[in-house]
């Protein structure tokens, strides 16, 4: 079963919302982050990603941004631009793209499941970045980022949240890149009592986005539970802000790839050892891969086609069959010498949503020697790498629209 609870969120009032919802404090930079709060002082990113309120060269994992980011957050709540709902609720929360709408449920999930694995992650996490999510959220007392995760959907849930969203929603309103944001509280007992419970008839969530916002949780709840004598498990940080999305309402995008050199290579010797694992087939146009297993690059003003061989990965594992794997099995590693992505300098990564046009200029600007743009990861693929207990390859996922923090605010005081 999946144990959800209502909870009484902290969240801006109906005229500030568009106001203080902000970025996820991990898609922008301390410098980018800055220059948004200076045209608007009441942006959640002053509570998120509260090294902005101190000159660049301060350390961000100082306990004085910790600090800053409870001060602004109190702020907030005395000046009354967020207040806290007066008994549990979940809120729906729709994001709608380019005509296409996700409706996903705020809840808060348990660190128990979590840690049973009965929220299923698909990432390893770094030690230093859960250490930092988990100072945050015990220095402000709340939680401010939400995981995003995604249920199996099944008629009972999509027949109540097709009913929840009828009336008006509290909040609605467009931000960046012209994504509608839209949110509805639900307080009525039946509701909350028929939510839960449609949650308790699924076997497993599953995190898309969020793994160090989640096993920060994990690290707050262990931290408390062994200073609190009287530990019951019930206990509010027993649980960690979540908002769940059915699958087959989700939208993944690519995330491509940019190498600065050649490892040593001509181009003529490149594409000989490409063509012993790849068919090749120059394009007159950026290459926006139309199915799986094929790979556009774009190299000396080029672009090529790639379609992976026959024999090349293994079809039946579902991590090693993603098409990055394949790539870096095939290409990346043995090719240009790449043998750790996540940590080799000479690559970077970029999201789907800057599309084909962004490597273009990477690698015309002279940054970059070479581009690969990829065809998106399903749903079903990350849920089968999951299911497998295994680990997506690095930077294989971009999640597109992104959640907005401080749309609701899980403060662990009961």
């Amino acid at each position: 079963m999946s144990v959800i609870r209502p909870f009484a969120g902290l969240r801006p009032t109906p005229e500030m919302a568009a106001d203080v919802a902000a970025p996820p404090y991990d898609v922008l930079s301390s410098d980018e982050a800055r220059e948004l709060v200076k045209q608007n002082p009441n942006s959640f990113l002053r509570v998120n990603k509260s090294e902005v309120d101190f000159p660049p060269d301060t350390d961000a994992y100082g306990e004085e941004i910790y600090q800053r980011g409870k001060e602004n957050l109190q702020r907030l709540i005395d000046e009354k631009i967020m207040i806290r709902d007066s008994r549990p609720c979940y809120y729906l929360y729709r994001l709608t793209m380019n005509n296409r709408s996700q409706t996903g449920l705020v809840c808060l999930s348990s660190v128990a499941e979590y840690d049973k694995n009965l929220i299923k992650k698909h990432e390893h996490t770094r030690p230093k970045k859960v250490s930092d999510r988990a100072n945050h959220i015990q220095i402000l007392g709340a939680q401010v980022g939400p995981v995003f995760s995604i249920f199996r959907n099944s008629d009972k849930l999509s027949t109540l949240f097709r009913e929840l969203t009828k009336k008006t929603p509290e909040y609605d309103f467009v931000g960046e890149y012209g994504v509608r944001h839209e949110l509805w509280v639900v307080a009525d007992e039946p509701q909350v009592e028929a939510l839960t419970n449609a949650f308790a008839d699924l076997p497993a969530l599953y995190i898309a986005d969020g793994h160090h916002r989640s096993a920060a949780a994990s690290e707050v709840c262990r931290r408390l539970a062994e200073k609190n004598p009287n530990h019951t498990g019930d206990e509010h940080y027993n649980y960690f802000l979540n908002v769940v999305f059915p699958d087959d309402e989700l939208h993944i995008l690519s995330y491509n790839r940019v190498v600065t050199d050649l490892g040593g290579l001509s181009r003529e010797d490149l594409l000989a050892k490409i063509e012993e694992k790849f068919a090749i087939a120059r394009a007159d146009a950026p290459v926006t891969p139309q199915r799986d297993k094929q790979v556009g690059m774009y190299i000396n003003g080029q672009w090529y086609v790639l379609s992976i061989k026959p024999g090349t990965y293994d079809e039946n594992d579902p991590a090693a069959s993603i098409d990055s794997a394949v790539l870096t099995m095939n290409l990346l590693d043995p090719i240009l010498g790449i043998k750790d992505i996540r940590t080799d300098e000479r690559i970077d990564f970029v999201g789907g949503i800057r599309g084909t046009q962004e490597l273009v200029k990477l690698v015309d600007s002279g940054k970059f020697a070479i581009a690969f743009s990829m065809y998106p990861v399903s749903v079903e693929q990350l849920l089968a790498v999951a299911d497998a207990e295994q680990v997506m390859p690095p930077k294989s996922t971009w999640f597109e629209p992104k959640l907005r923090s401080g749309m609701v605010v899980n403060l662990l005081s009961e």
